[in-house]
């Protein structure tokens, strides 16, 4: 094998000429060191910073993270990579990756390598096995880590060329990695050594296998390659690593909390919703409990819209093809659509999107300037082709009701119509209890439609909303959607993940397909601006966030059942009655328990099924016409008068809405 290890690497762009006495190396803070032409970056990193060496295990030479034994030929920069920046994780987990691949490679050399990227929280890497991996392999496996991480093999780079590269995977067998490099356009590739162990890898990775100090396997799955359910059949195995064992320890104790939140562990268990096979997956079957819930989400959501100046519409499921191809999505979004039906020889479309019937409704009427702008709302049911790998209870699905409004507004009005949404997205956000938001700027993407002019009068009033808007907000290059730019909101969840439910959307391409127009003040035809939002997301998908958020216990206004009464025997069970029909005349949602169990019993049943209320009644409650309060969560309150426990929970609610105008002060 004709190799070389890379310890010279050339930062990208022309030669500078350097001193004959050496070259300059700056650092953070605007440090400057002349050093012999040659010096590793790590060595040039000593004595530079705050940060321990042992921190540092990567670096960014003019911006680019590169391994530690980079050599340096000419002026550059550095940065040192550590564990807490994204670029140090993203690194750390892909030396993980590496060294459980490692590990699997000498168990069960039989097993084919495939990849094995970092991901948002850990890594993994998929693997073509005979058979599903078991729990007693992942246990030797883990074994075999330990003894990797211990042995603390140096991690080194070689480059070869690509046809090189081939001999040496198909020498070992190594199939996949094969079928990768003929799909590489670069002549010249990188691969990553440990030990005995070799892979395809463009780096950089930390400096040897001792750096990684603590990691987890976490558990094994199947997933197609390539993403593809007509492909084969690989094995996954997830794992995580962090630098010191508390770290590790923390974010297991994490794991476990997310698990007891799992929505679809509490959707089960509180009776919330399901998902049948007999149906179809990703299709979502609302229980009572749950379908009042979204009832309540509804009528709020429908209540602050009417409020806000939007108008209600509703649309059908299915339409003519026509309609998709007219609005872009056959041609920009059809891998993503159900196939078409036909009917009385003419294709129907079941709808991905509410967009093109707002728009016909826009379009039914000869429109004013006076008129714009235009505020539909819809909480419309759509459909889209999810491959069944990536389906994951409510959060992943391929039938949703997106709580959808299109506003059709003048150019000078896309500034205060999208400040006014944003506003209106945190006031709507913070009612189901979030309160820490993070906001993106989606620029054009490198697939998209329309004019560079158009993009840039999009782009630059959605910048001009979050900044008078007083919104901190960071750039995301090129995740716009093809037909214009975008902001993102993402909310933080009880254990502090990030969902991205709301977005908004400038879009002057549909306007001009459909040929939408308003008559202008000169009394001549223009193209108005169409802004696509959703405050929500999907109403399926938001759901399953807030069970997590919530860990089920919901909060009082949206509680299924808000007041569980528990008589002690069946003597008190007509009083009960009488305290039960008290509090739905209040407009409460009550339910008595009339089970001949005792009463510790049913107050742990009523624990168990997060009932916020609690309210026991014995005979002195029945002779005193009290109560005997029991909050969620174990607050005993003792005996109350009825009027104080509905002022007690009345103080529970959420207080009177704000205006749009109180919002915006």
């Amino acid at each position: 094998m004709a190799v070389k290890q890379a310890n010279s690497v050339s930062p990208e762009g022309p030669e500078v000429q350097v001193d004959s006495h050496g070259i300059d190396i700056s650092f953070p803070g605007k440090s400057t060191r002349l050093l012999p032409v040659g010096t590793t970056a790590q060595e040039a990193l000593r004595g530079e910073g705050k940060s321990k060496p042992t921190d540092i295990f990567a670096v960014k030479v003019d911006g680019i993270p590169k391994d530690l034994d980079t050599e340096l030929k000419q002026n550059v920069t550095l940065e040192p990579i550590e564990f807490s920046s994204a670029d140090g994780k993203e690194i750390y987990w892909h030396s993980s990756a590496h060294i459980m691949a490692q590990a699997v490679k000498e168990i069960f050399p039989s097993a084919n390598l495939t990849i094995g990227p970092p991901i948002e929280e850990g890594f993994y890497y998929d693997f073509a096995f005979e058979r599903p991996f078991t729990p007693e392999d992942l246990e030797k496996i883990q074994q075999r880590v330990c003894d990797i991480i211990k042995a603390d093999l140096p991690i080194q780079r070689l480059e070869m060329s690509k046809d090189e590269a081939i001999r040496f995977f198909q020498k070992r067998g190594e199939l996949y990695k094969v079928e990768i490099l003929k799909q590489i356009e670069d002549q010249e590739v990188s691969l990553y050594r440990q030990g005995d162990f070799v892979d395809l890898c463009r780096g950089p990775h930390v400096g040897s296998t001792g750096k990684v100090r603590a990691l987890k396997l976490l558990s094994s799955a199947g997933a197609y390659w390539r993403g593809d359910e007509r492909n084969p059949m690989l094995q996954r195995i997830y794992g995580i690593s962090f630098p010191t064992q508390s770290e590790l320890d923390d974010h297991l104790a994490r794991l476990e909390e997310i698990k007891r939140r799992d929505h679809r562990k509490l959707g089960k268990d509180l009776d919330l919703f399901s998902i049948q096979d007999e149906i179809g997956p990703g299709l979502i079957l609302w229980h009572p409990k749950g379908a009042l819930i979204r009832l309540l989400i509804e009528n709020f959501w429908r209540e602050q819209h009417l409020k806000h100046g939007y108008e209600l519409v509703y649309s059908p499921h299915v339409a003519r093809l026509d309609l998709w191809r007219t609005s872009g999505h056959v041609d920009y979004y059809q891998d993503n659509m159900f196939a078409p039906m036909t009917v009385e020889a003419s294709e129907y479309q079941l709808k991905p999107m509410n967009c093109p019937f707002h728009i016909m409704v826009y379009k039914s009427h000869l429109r004013s300037y006076r008129e714009l702008p235009i505020r539909y709302g819809e909480l419309g049911t759509v459909y889209r082709y999810e491959r069944s790998g990536v389906l994951h209870g409510l959060m992943r699905v391929r039938g949703f009701t997106q709580d959808d409004a299109h506003i059709f507004c003048r150019p000078d009005q896309i500034e205060s119509e999208v400040r006014q949404v944003l506003h209106f997205t945190i006031f709507v956000l913070r009612r189901f209890g979030f309160s820490e938001f993070e906001l993106y700027l989606s620029t054009r993407p490198p697939k998209a439609v329309g004019a560079q002019e158009k993009w840039d009068q999009a782009t630059q009033a959605l910048a001009a909303a979050l900044k008078g808007g007083g919104f901190s907000y960071k750039v995301d290059p090129g995740e716009g959607v093809f037909y214009g730019p975008k902001i993102d909101l993402k909310i933080k969840d009880a254990l502090g993940r990030a969902w991205q439910c709301s977005t908004i959307q400038i879009d002057f391409n549909n306007p001009e397909r459909f040929g939408l127009t308003y008559i202008g003040d000169d009394g001549k035809a223009h193209q108005p601006i169409m802004i696509h939002r959703a405050l929500l997301g999907s109403i399926e998908r938001f759901f399953g966030i807030l069970i997590e958020h919530f860990a089920g216990a919901f909060p009082t206004w949206l509680a299924p059942v808000q007041v569980k009464v528990l008589p002690i025997t069946d003597q008190q069970v007509p009083y009960g009655r009488q305290v039960v029909e008290q509090f739905r005349t209040a407009g409460f949602r009550a339910e008595i328990d009339l089970r001949n169990e005792k009463v510790g019993l049913k107050i742990r049943e009523a624990e168990k099924a997060k009932v916020p209320f609690m309210l026991v009644v014995g005979e002195r409650e029945k002779e005193g016409e009290m109560v005997s309060v029991r909050k969620r969560g174990g607050t005993n309150l003792g005996a109350l008068k009825i009027h104080e426990v509905l002022d007690l929970i009345r103080s529970d609610m959420p207080v009177e809405e704000l205006t749009s105008s109180s919002l915006e002060e």
